[in-house]
């Protein structure tokens, strides 16, 4: 994907903006064909009955594995409510089931997401935070990225006074090929504003996510 970069004040000290190229996707019948390809790289024969229909199925199958790419997460949460009477404590969301896909070996990985945050000017409805989550794991990711785009996101169209996002998930590109350990999980973490500041509030956010099972 080629990248154009494009700096806002050359004077100035800040990093560049990459603004990366549209993807050019190619038709149905391309990918199909490029799924055919790889069944003859895995030793297959494409043409034999079990095969004859499976590269229309991996093409419907890919567009519901990676819809993300069609959404913008940020517009889940364009609907805020400001009538809380006052609330201004931690808000989390916890035990959120996903699936995505390593961008490296494209093969899934397994897990759930924590997302929490102090509210500033109003709170979002409870669902949206995970469509954030489901949005970014419906593309090719790896988890470093994606809970970073999570935090990112949040932090845009709330402007919360803090946000903190676990995830933790087990990767197949380990435990089904490479090392091969099966059950060996990964977990990641961003905090930002008073997570990232008070470690007592990090301390509350890890006992909540983990108490009340």
């Amino acid at each position: 994907m080629d990248a154009v970069v494009k700096a806002l004040n050359p004077s100035s000290s800040s990093k560049p903006i990459i603004e990366r190229a549209p993807v050019v996707r190619p038709s149905r019948e391309e990918a199909e064909a490029a799924v055919r390809v790889l069944l003859r790289w895995a030793g297959d024969d494409p043409a034999r009955e079990g095969l004859l229909d499976t590269p229309k199925r991996v093409v419907k199958a890919y567009q519901e594995l990676f819809k993300g790419y069609e959404q913008d997460a940020e517009a889940q949460l364009s609907t805020i409510f400001e009538e809380v009477e006052g609330y201004d404590d931690m808000v989390l969301v916890k035990d959120i089931p996903f699936t995505s896909h390593c961008e490296h070996h494209m093969v899934p990985f397994v897990g759930k997401a924590h997302v929490a945050y102090f509210p500033a000017e109003g709170v979002v409805g409870l669902s949206k935070l995970a469509r954030v989550v489901e949005v970014f794991a419906r593309r090719l990711q790896t988890q470093e990225t994606m809970t970073a785009q999570i935090t990112d996101t949040i932090d845009n169209a709330l402007k919360p006074r803090g946000i903190a996002v676990l995830i933790e998930a087990e990767h197949m590109c380990m435990s089904m090929r490479g090392v091969q350990k099966q059950g060996a999980s990964t977990i990641t973490t961003r905090f930002t504003g008073a997570f990232r500041d008070d470690p007592a509030e990090q301390a509350r956010f890890f006992s909540m996510v983990r108490g009340f099972r």
